[in-house]
């Protein structure tokens, strides 16, 4: 008899998972530049992008490319974190999520109602966070735009900062707390025995299409 922890089941492709990389890296780079913009006690940090200048050059460029990334990985995902009705039970047995009662929790697909909660938050802050930086960017549109609308956007674009890292640390504290997910986006796949305990309607359908496949 196979031991469902060592039959695994694919769950990114490399390209999936390059991407991920790409988009955290960025935000790290974003994090560390945006904070040495943000106040003059941690311009200190806009040495790790080579000095102010640079950070300032910088931290657009590298929001775009972020958000050009995300966009990608999310198009591909879109269909898979559309809030179903069992999502809905989900969200109504949190504490039985939290104590980690399984059998009182309705069955996850691909993703649970938690992770889903948490890509449309970073759906709606990413582009919160490009609308508002175009408009404070000021070696290509800050000239189109009054400094009061720039002055609103700089504003809400550190609000929008600060949202998205809040959902970033939920969103690595999930990642670690539930063991197994980190290598699922390192190594692409996860055993049965994962698939099984933490999203079974997604192992039930994966099984059958590769039995399928295979047929």
């Amino acid at each position: 008899m196979h031991d469902p922890n060592t039959k695994m089941l694919s769950r990114y492709t490399y390209c999936q998972r390059l991407n991920h990389w790409l988009i955290a890296l960025c935000f790290i780079l974003l994090t560390v530049s945006g904070l040495a913009l943000f106040h003059p006690s941690l311009f200190w940090l806009s040495n790790l992008l080579g000095g102010g200048n640079w950070t300032r050059i910088l931290h657009p460029f590298i929001g775009v490319v972020m958000f050009v990334a995300f966009f990608f990985f999310a198009a591909r995902l879109w269909r898979q974190n559309i809030i179903t009705a069992d999502d809905k039970k989900w969200l109504r047995s949190f504490r039985s999520v939290l104590n980690q009662d399984n059998e009182n929790i309705p069955e996850s697909g691909k993703y649970n109602a938690g992770q889903k909660l948490v890509f449309f938050a970073f759906v709606i802050l990413m582009i919160g966070l490009l609308l508002t930086g175009i408009v404070a960017w000021r070696a290509y549109f800050s000239h189109l735009f009054s400094v009061d609308v720039i002055r609103l956007s700089l504003l809400l674009h550190a609000l929008f900062a600060v949202l998205i890292i809040c959902a970033v640390i939920v969103h690595v504290y999930a990642g670690i707390w539930v063991k197994g997910s980190i290598k699922a986006m390192t190594r692409g796949s996860v055993s049965y025995g994962w698939a099984w305990k933490h999203h079974r309607a997604w192992f039930r359908k994966e099984v059958r299409n590769n039995g399928n496949n295979r047929g």
